[in-house]
């Protein structure tokens, strides 16, 4: 996505941290959500920006130092970060949010675009700093998700086409690092997005409406992010035609990925490809053949 331009990248990530920060604003944040052990307190308080826990700056400087160090354990982070904040006001959570979402935004604004491409150590490896940006849009939109399990309204659809397009960048970064030649599209009704990977680099594209041909999953835009993220389970989808598979094949070859990168988001989708090949799919396997 840097060949889009900061200009374009800007505008989905900011607008899906306005429309996180909106839906905070509406929310009792002692509710219980749909995530084990978190309230919506939880939620916002590891999104936020604090003394101990400023991941844009750190992501920043990484990129300055050529992309050295370690992947942050994020479990372990997120963790330490609520658990010290257990207890913030509402003001102090929102403020957090707010704080956060400037860091981005001054980047965005201020930083030389030489930064865009420069590697930097994100949870899931080193990936061009723009690369790991826009990933912001595809954890505020599978939080935004989460949000409405506490009595939010729904986020709007071009937030979740944004957190899309940011998994579609991820995977395709992963991809290429990887030297897997391929690619995926991720459909919905409304449009969506694909990438193609090789040795050299990989793209990202926009799709129209309809099922995109090729290797591919097609589903509504939050029951895709929900499967990319583990929030539920694909196989249920799959059998009730939900969410629909096709050529799994291609899907395989980025299965490599999810050994490398245990967490990476849409890993539950690639794992669901590897075991319906490997014949554990049962009928879904079945049900997938057809695709």
């Amino acid at each position: 996505m840097a060949d889009v331009g900061r200009e374009q990248v800007s505008s989905m990530v900011l607008e899906a941290w306005d429309a996180f920060i909106a839906q905070a604003q509406t929310v009792d944040l002692g509710r219980a959500s749909r995530l084990p052990g978190w309230r919506a307190h939880e939620i916002c308080v590891h999104l936020g920006c604090w003394d101990d826990h400023t991941a844009m700056a750190d992501l920043i400087a990484s990129a300055r130092n050529g992309g050295t160090g370690t992947p942050p354990d994020v479990d372990a982070v997120n963790a330490r970060v609520t658990a010290a904040r257990r207890d913030a006001s509402r003001e102090e959570v929102l403020a957090g949010l707010h704080r956060n979402r400037e860091a981005t935004a001054r980047y965005l604004a201020e930083e030389p675009v030489e930064l865009d491409t420069a590697p930097t150590v994100s949870v899931v490896g080193r990936l061009p700093l723009l690369s790991v940006v826009l990933g912001q849009a595809y954890e505020l939109a599978v939080h935004s998700l989460d949000l409405v399990s506490c009595g939010a309204q729904p986020p709007p659809q071009e937030v979740l086409q944004s957190g899309l397009a940011a998994l579609a960048d991820v995977t395709g970064a992963l991809a290429a690092s990887m030297d897997i030649s391929g690619g995926v599209a991720l459909a919905t009704p409304d449009g969506g997005w694909a990438f193609r990977s090789d040795p050299h680099g990989w793209e990202v594209r926009r799709l129209p409406s309809g099922r995109a041909d090729g290797p591919g999953v097609e589903a509504p835009a939050d029951l895709l992010l929900d499967a990319a993220s583990g929030r539920v389970n694909p196989v249920p989808a799959v059998a009730r035609r939900k969410l629909r598979v096709h050529e799994v094949g291609g899907l395989l070859k980025l299965a490599p990925i999810v050994s490398a990168v245990p967490g990476i988001p849409g890993g539950p989708i690639l794992q669901l490809a590897a075991r319906t090949v490997g014949g554990a799919g049962g009928v879904i396997g079945r049900l997938l053949g057809r695709n």
